[in-house]
């Protein structure tokens, strides 16, 4: 719509046209239309708005990356998305090093699959810690086995379920895992001329610091093209109830292993003597039969109970709660 001009400025520009001020060839439209170039190999895809609803997305994603992952790896892990960009798919692959952890996965109901990329060191760091490590990384690259394969493999599908909550605003997916490759030569899900979009997450797994991308190529999210925006998604977030999230905490909890021991007592003796022992010896404890034993969740001492029997099991009975101000 063209600009409209008032009273007042309409009589200014008369006169100016009365007296020889202004040149009334000077008000034609002589400018010409803007034309902007087009890349056509580079399409632009994703707008702007696109990639800031994947970035919503995600930032959800890496907060459950880092209350969900340390129960696997007891050890703190800090997640934070770092950046967001679209690049044809011959540039991300020839940006992965060799070897790389890529989990192919199939975006199911959507059409194709995507990318997790993970940083080598960061795979490296779950692996030590997996097996009973600090979590460090390795001083270089090398190839991974098939013992490490195997818990990769287990770690990026605890990854992929994770998905499931952040994308379902968008779409409920039902991630599977296809494989995961090592060598990005592999790893060609689509044309090298294709447009993806790709998410950089920054995980840090105690002192160990390395990049997580998410690879979403627009074959894959061509279909939800039009629900990747900000106005659509925070439309569709449904608050989670009292009783819901209490549940989801509760479930959460489950997965959580944490040893539970009840003391029956303590004895002094020597090492000859306990050298000596056999089946059907007999210690003497500083506890009565009767008496109630302590009984430890990890370090801590938690509760007082009974010992006894249950279905031909040994077991405690719970006979009253230490509290911390006990």
């Amino acid at each position: 719509m063209s600009e409209v001009l008032s009273q007042n400025e309409i009589d200014n520009l008369l006169a100016a046209l009365s007296t020889g001020e202004l040149d009334a060839d000077t008000l034609s439209d002589t400018s010409e239309k803007q034309v902007k170039n087009y890349d056509f190999k580079r399409p632009a895809k994703f707008s702007k708005e696109h990639l800031r609803t994947l970035e919503i997305i995600h930032e959800h994603y890496g907060r459950l990356l880092s209350t969900n992952l340390p129960v696997y790896l007891r050890k703190t892990v800090q997640v934070a998305v770092a950046s967001s960009e679209t690049v044809t798919f011959s540039e991300f692959t020839n940006a992965l090093a060799s070897p790389s952890i890529l989990g192919i996965i199939n975006f199911h109901p959507l059409n194709g699959t995507i990318i997790l990329d993970m940083a080598p060191n960061l795979g490296f760091a779950m692996i030590d810690r997996m097996l009973g490590g600090q979590g460090n990384a390795l001083d270089r690259s090398r190839d991974f086995s098939e013992i490490e394969m195997t818990i990769l493999q287990k770690m990026m599908v605890v990854c992929m379920q994770l998905m499931r909550d952040p994308w379902k605003n968008v779409v409920e997916i039902n991630p599977v895992l296809d494989r995961i490759e090592t060598n990005p030569a592999f790893a060609q899900i689509i044309s090298p001329s294709d447009m993806i979009a790709i998410v950089t997450l920054n995980v840090k797994i105690g002192d160990t610091e390395g990049f997580f991308n998410i690879c979403l190529p627009f074959f894959t999210l061509e279909d939800v093209m039009d629900k990747l925006n900000t106005k659509f998604w925070f439309s569709n977030m449904t608050e989670i109830s009292g009783e819901e999230y209490s549940n989801y905490i509760e479930a959460m909890i489950r997965h959580v292993d944490i040893p539970i021991r009840a003391v029956l007592g303590e004895s002094s003796i020597s090492v000859g003597d306990f050298m000596m022992l056999q089946p059907g010896d007999v210690i003497r404890v500083d506890t009565d039969v009767d008496s109630e034993l302590d009984v430890y969740v990890g370090n801590i001492r938690k509760f007082k109970g009974l010992p006894g029997y249950n279905r031909d099991k040994f077991a405690m009975k719970i006979t009253s709660v230490i509290r911390e101000e006990d």
